[in-house]
């Protein structure tokens, strides 16, 4: 199959692209590095001639709802428009769980790109994630105060990001099931002790006092409301054993 991965120079769509290739799948890069500017709509159309399928991984780095509904919006209004021009038969979109009850901040523009998926005549299915591992390293190099590595009180279940990457991948050779699937990592677990458990791997002897983030989405952190339902699909990569890997 020729698939397109738009986003495919980050993280998480490196891992959709090399597991893609391993498959036998003819990989398509839709990145500004490779001449796709999707916010501008520039080469998409070109791009996904012959194109079976596309994975939306793209991303934004902000805390601003404005900024990040934004970006996702003219992204995926410009990306499923090159589509329904190309004829594309399946749009997989990563999104996370929890958004649609708590839209705030960056999760405002994930919503608002899961609704724009839901709106479109292109077959679709939505992938919602819980938090990769890598969230702690994140968290630990973003949060500082001074000498000080703040850790945001949140209740989360990590999961694997190669793991969400093969999921994405299984889910472009089945029938688009115009629904939403979630997927998690195995337990669920504080977010400021994966923080210290990354910090004391690394070596740091940082201070690292929790602290709970205002407004309504520090709460839906606190409260569970990001946590995954029972129907999730489970990985297996546990947060201690990705720690266990780094420290070796």
């Amino acid at each position: 199959m020729r698939l397109a991965i738009a986003g495919g120079t980050g993280l998480i769509g490196t891992m959709v692209a090399e597991i893609a290739e391993a498959a036998g799948h003819q990989v398509v890069v839709l990145a500004r590095s490779r001449g796709i500017d999707l916010v501008k709509e520039d080469g998409a159309a070109e791009a996904l001639d012959g194109v079976a399928a596309v994975v939306d991984v793209t991303n934004v780095t902000t805390l601003s709802a404005k900024r990040s509904t934004t970006f996702f919006s003219t992204v995926t209004t410009n990306l499923l428009a090159a589509e329904r021009a190309a004829g594309v038969h399946h749009h997989v979109a990563l999104s996370i769980v929890g958004v649609d009850r708590a839209p705030y901040g960056y999760y405002a523009g994930k919503r608002a790109q899961e609704r724009l998926v839901e709106a479109s005549p292109v077959p679709w299915t939505i992938l919602r994630a819980t938090q990769f591992h890598e969230m702690a390293v994140i968290a630990y190099e973003s949060a500082r105060l001074g000498p000080l590595h703040l850790a945001p009180r949140m209740r989360t279940r990590p999961a694997a990001a190669r793991e969400v990457a093969q999921h994405l991948v299984d889910l472009v050779g089945a029938v688009p099931g115009g629904g939403v699937v979630e997927f998690a990592g195995p337990r669920e677990e504080s977010l400021a002790e994966m923080i210290r458990a990354y910090a004391q791997t690394t070596g740091s002897l940082s201070w690292i006092p929790s602290v709970s983030l205002p407004g309504a989405l520090g709460r839906a952190q606190r409260d569970g409301t990001l946590l995954p339902s029972a129907d999730a699909v489970l990985g297996r990569q546990t947060y201690a054993d990705w720690v266990d890997q780094l420290g070796r």
